[in-house]
């Protein structure tokens, strides 16, 4: 049974201008090259604190017998390995696609996160291990020593969180490991309690108990993570669209009669993609280029999208030529409509 025809919407969006589409996509690129080059500084950066910090601590731990600043190098060292395969994995995205890998490198980052948060959750594991075995019989611990590493890690991480804070919201990446920095600097935070209750009450349980602490905080941090990435393998809709909002304003547009087989994706941060039918009137007056322009208007300026691939169609029957329709968007019920295709 063929789809049903998509109603107009009662309100239109404001008609917006067509511009040149190379203009925009220059100017998008130059963006994204500028943002990328503003976060592999940032991280080199964050690499350099993070890695002589991580050094400290394994050094304090072995000669304090802590194991919360064991715990908290163990994280340093993921954290550092974290921003190493996400600078790699920047750099190794600017590389040109190919015919074997037409989309590129830009993946890369995605699988680079993905790493990141399953090696967190291993690390997780190990804390909670180690500390459940120091319940038992807890090991003398030289509180003077713990504080003033863990004082001096505190500074470390407010440093790291701040040249992270900015690139975290562009990039999954650079998130990663903002949201490792941020895990580490309420580590720093149980590290020196861990030092106060024990140089205070000798309380030598803080140590394991705090350890379990930051082993959950940095389960909580991985798991954030690993969601965000598999989303984004799983080809999931980005957060920040709307897909009915976008049929909406297509189906808006003069000429246009209906649009289905719509998907948007993410390939990698800062670089979304759209493919979608469009169905148009045969009889309207704007000729094809110019409905094809509008519509990447509305892509390229409304939705922030960076590659945006539009088929157009003037009726169901020419798309049923090649292959079953898989969805209509009905934009009055802003639900998807229509059978399963077969392609």
């Amino acid at each position: 049974m063929p789809s049903r025809r998509i109603p107009r919407p009662a309100h239109r969006p404001p008609e917006v201008k067509a511009p040149r589409m190379t203009t925009g996509t220059s100017c998008s690129h130059n963006h994204a090259n500028a943002m990328r080059e503003t976060s592999t500084r940032r991280l080199a950066f964050a690499l350099v604190l993070i890695t002589g910090y991580m050094v400290a601590e394994v050094v304090g731990g072995i000669l304090s017998g802590s194991l919360a600043l064991l715990a908290d190098a163990g994280h340093m060292l993921t954290d550092a390995a974290s921003i190493a395969l996400a600078l790699a994995a920047m750099r190794f995205a600017t590389r040109k696609p190919s015919a074997r890998r037409t989309y590129g490198y830009h993946r890369l980052e995605v699988l680079a996160a993905l790493a990141n948060a399953l090696a967190l959750c291993v690390i997780s594991a190990w804390i909670v291990f180690e500390a459940w075995q120091r319940f038992g019989s807890p090991p003398e611990v030289q509180a003077g020593l713990v504080l003033g590493v863990g004082s001096v890690g505190l500074v470390v991480n407010v440093a790291a969180a701040w040249m992270l804070h900015g690139s975290a919201k562009e990039n999954l990446n650079v998130e990663g490991a903002y949201q490792h920095v941020i895990a580490d600097l309420l580590g720093s935070v149980a590290v020196i309690l861990s030092g106060v209750l024990v140089w205070a009450f000798g309380w030598y349980l803080a140590d394991p108990i705090l350890s379990v602490v930051i082993g959950v905080l940095i389960l909580v941090s991985a798991w954030r993570l690993l969601v965000k990435t598999v989303h984004v393998l799983l080809e999931g809709t980005p957060d920040r669209i709307d897909v009915s909002h976008l049929c909406d304003a297509f189906i808006a547009v003069d000429g246009v009669t209906g649009v289905h087989d719509v998907h948007v994706w993410t390939l990698a941060s800062g670089y979304d993609a759209l493919t979608a039918h469009v169905m148009v009137d045969p009889d309207h007056s704007s000729g094809r280029d110019e409905l094809l322009n509008r519509l990447r208007t509305i892509a390229y300026e409304h939705f922030d999208l960076q590659h945006v691939t539009l088929q157009l169609e003037t009726g169901m029957e020419a798309c049923l030529e090649h292959h079953q329709t898989e969805r209509s968007w009905a934009a009055n019920s802003g639900s998807l409509t229509g059978n399963p295709a077969r392609h």
